[in-house]
């Protein structure tokens, strides 16, 4: 019976940190590849420095990026945090 609780311990432990961390982290990751998939022009978002902007463009793994009017900037897809609706930047 000893040995069954040694066993039964880590196993509990394991599940415990299973479903309290990697399960959620990989269902975050997973809505997130969604999320970047389903970019496209003219989508308003917000990428990780914090800018906000409109894609020009899709480029690969790459999405150009309208600042302005006059800056574009060319990020990685995977840096893009948020989706916003449309009309938000015009709102801000």
């Amino acid at each position: 019976m000893e040995q069954f609780g040694q066993i039964l311990l880590p196993v509990a432990f394991f599940a415990i940190f299973y479903f309290l961390v990697i399960r959620p982290q990989s269902k975050r990751a997973k809505e997130h590849r969604a999320m970047v998939n389903s970019l496209t022009v003219g989508s308003e978002i917000i990428f990780a420095g914090g800018l906000m902007g409109r894609i020009k463009a899709l480029e690969g793994d790459y999405a150009v990026v309208s600042l302005n009017n006059n800056t574009d900037v060319k990020v990685q897809r995977a840096s893009v945090i948020s989706v916003l609706p449309a009309g938000t930047i015009e709102s801000v």
